[in-house]
């Protein structure tokens, strides 16, 4: 039926779905550093995911940090 060229999305692969959302945590907690007005003013709706996810990022860094490593090997020697 057509379907012989589809790909995977990262919503259905569960190992992607993590790398994005480290990745988007890494980044709102570095435009966070960066300029920290820019999430501190949206604290509520879409944009609030954002500072939701550089709060996580700041406060659990030790752990994001390890996750990171995990993932990056992952993807390097494992994939």
């Amino acid at each position: 039926c057509g379907l012989t060229g589809l790909t995977v999305s990262a919503i259905f692969n569960f190992h992607s779905l993590l790398t994005v959302i480290l990745l988007l945590m890494c980044t709102c907690a570095y435009i966070g550093c960066l300029a920290p007005s820019l999430l501190d003013r949206n604290k509520a709706g879409l944009l609030g995911i954002l500072w939701k996810c550089a709060r996580i990022d700041e406060r659990e860094s030790p752990y994001i940090a390890v996750c990171c490593g995990a993932m990056a090997f992952s993807i390097l020697f494992i994939q």
